[in-house]
Order: structure tokens, then C-alpha cells, then sequence
């Protein structure tokens, strides 16, 4: 499928899990088990479509680089075995190396903690040209800290500076980064892999029963669990407060991975497409200068 019949049908499916105004957001109005108009005995298709959007996306970031002029952020939040990692990595498969950055956020380093909570996330942004990844974010400080408060003691903030208002000021500051980056030619987009509980324990014993999973598992991600009410108030909370026509949200449901893929895949593409990229275009100046290069090497040869 050319690039020019594969855009619209992209816009399509990203716009149905794009949000960009908070206000009337909630959670439970999203599906984890959702696939559009797609259907199971479909997946097939939705395999080859992801394929061709792979093939799209190299394409487009070629242009990003080339051009030189804009970088895009693309963030990953979700619950544990919500698929990040495949997602990130079937998506990005055709992507040249050279134009993407990928970066995973763990549990603050002690280094981490002796600056802003955002510091270790925007020494990593990525460069003009380029697809910056970040898998988590600078959004967990509103996510697992707020699940979490006591977390706060090891962040050395002045004690008049933790109030009630905290994750309100948060929001606000995030809102106000994205806003600058946009404002400074860095594109953000946002992704919240939507899993259900139900699905995530599924996952979960895969990888206590394959013995090729069993890495992927920690004791403590299966402790969260417990948290699980907590932790979806706390990301209902985050995409109302910081969905935003310049930095939306694209709500994605992760019960079938690969609905999942084709989502990620449809919104990059519709995000790049919508950024008028381009090849440099070449003066006359450039092309006599190319000619005669040209008329060397034969001459030469």
C-alpha cells in the first residue's frame, strides 16, 4: 500500500484513542479487550497492515532526519506486562538506528535524586531529526509516587514543598514542559497502554511457566497488584490534567497485542504525517556544483 492511501486509514484508527481534552476523560470508558472494527479472524490482516505501517514509518522518519528540523518524543507509561517493550519494539523494527533513540526509566539513581525529578529525563530528549523513545517517564512522579507517597521522603525536597497541592504542581509542570518543547520543535506523543488486571495476571504466569520468561519477572511487579485501584485512579488523574491538543494522550487498549501494535503504529505514522516533512531541496547553486562532481568522476574514471 503506497504512503498517500495508508495515511488517512491511520488517522483513522489513532484519532479513535487520541485525547486531547482531559476534562471529560475516564478510564473505564476505554475497553482493554478493544479492538475497533477489527476483529479477531481479521488479525491477519492487521499483521499486514502493521507491516506495511513499519515499512511507512521508515519512510517518514528518513524525512525527519533529512530535514533536520523537528524531533519527536514518543512516551510509555503503562501497568507491568502491558506490552511496552513488544510494542516498542515491533513498531520501531524499520526504523533506522541512526534516527531513533530509546531510553527505559527505572527506580531513581542515587544520582537521579540529587537533582529535579525530571532531570534524568530531559538530559535525554532527543536530538533535531530524530525519534526519541522514552519507555516511562518523567510521569511516574505522578504515578508510582502517588501510589507510593513515602517515595517522596527519598526525593530530599524541603518539607514546606510537599503539600496537598503536590500532583496538582506536577501537572502543571508537565503541562508547561510539553508545551516548551512544542514550542521548540520537539513533536510529543503519549501512550498509555491500557491491559485489564485479568489479562496482566495471564502474562504474568506465562512467564512463571516458560521457562525463556522466566527473566521478565519480578516478585515485585506481581506485589502492585495490590495497588491496582490506586494505580488506574492515578492514570485517569494524569490524562485528564495533562491531554493537551499539542501533547495528547493516545489511550490504547492492551489485551490483544497485536491491536496494540497497529494502534502505536497508526499514531506515529498520523503524527509524522501531519508534520510536512520533506528532503531538503537543492539550490541551483548546488546542483551545478553536483554536475560538475558528476562530470569528474566519469571524467576520471
Amino acid at each position: 500500500m503506497k504512503l498517500k492511501e495508508l495515511i488517512p486509514r491511520a488517522h483513522e484508527l489513532a484519532d479513535h484513542y487520541c485525547i486531547k481534552d482531559g476534562k471529560k476523560f475516564r478510564l473505564k470508558d476505554i475497553d482493554p479487550g478493544d479492538t475497533a472494527w477489527l476483529k479477531e479472524e481479521q488479525k491477519p490482516l492487521a499483521k499486514q497492515a502493521l507491516q506495511e505501517g513499519i515499512e511507512a514509518l521508515a519512510e517518514l522518519q528518513e524525512r525527519l532526519y533529512a530535514q533536520d528540523r523537528r524531533s519527536v518524543l514518543l512516551i510509555f507509561q503503562a501497568m507491568d506486562a502491558a506490552g511496552k517493550d513488544g510494542a516498542i519494539k515491533h513498531v520501531m523494527s524499520g526504523i533506522n538506528p541512526q534516527g531513533c533513540q530509546v531510553y527505559s526509566f527505572k527506580a531513581p539513581t542515587s544520582e537521579d535524586l540529587d537533582h529535579d525529578y525530571m532531570w534524568r529525563c530531559l538530559k535525554s530528549l532527543p536530538e533535531r531529526g530524530r525519534i526519541g523513545i522514552f519507555n516511562r517517564s518523567y510521569y511516574e512522579e505522578t504515578l508510582v509516587v502517588r501510589v507510593h507517597p513515602e517515595l517522596l521522603n527519598k526525593q530530599k525536597l524541603p518539607p514546606e514543598l510537599i503539600t496537598k497541592r503536590i500532583w496538582d504542581e506536577r501537572f502543571e509542570d508537565i503541562r508547561n514542559l510539553e508545551q516548551y518543547l512544542t514550542r521548540n520543535g520537539v513533536v510529543v506523543r503519549k501512550f498509555f497502554l491500557h491491559v485489564s488486571k485479568k489479562e496482566q495476571l495471564k502474562r504474568f504466569l506465562s512467564r512463571l511457566d516458560e521457562p525463556a520468561k522466566n527473566w521478565k519477572f519480578s516478585s515485585a511487579d506481581a506485589q502492585e497488584r495490590e495497588f491496582w485501584g490506586d494505580y488506574m485512579k492515578a492514570y485517569e488523574d494524569m490524562i485528564r490534567n495533562t491531554a493537551t491538543d499539542d501533547s495528547p494522550w493516545y489511550v490504547v487498549p492492551a489485551d490483544n497485542k497485536w491491536f496494540t501494535r497497529t494502534v502505536v503504529a497508526a499514531a506515529v505514522i498520523d503524527t509524522l504525517s501531519s508534520l510536512d516533512l520533506h528532503y531538503p531541496k537543492v539550490d541551483e547553486a548546488k546542483r551545478q556544483e553536483l554536475a560538475e562532481v558528476r562530470e569528474a568522476l566519469l571524467g576520471a574514471n
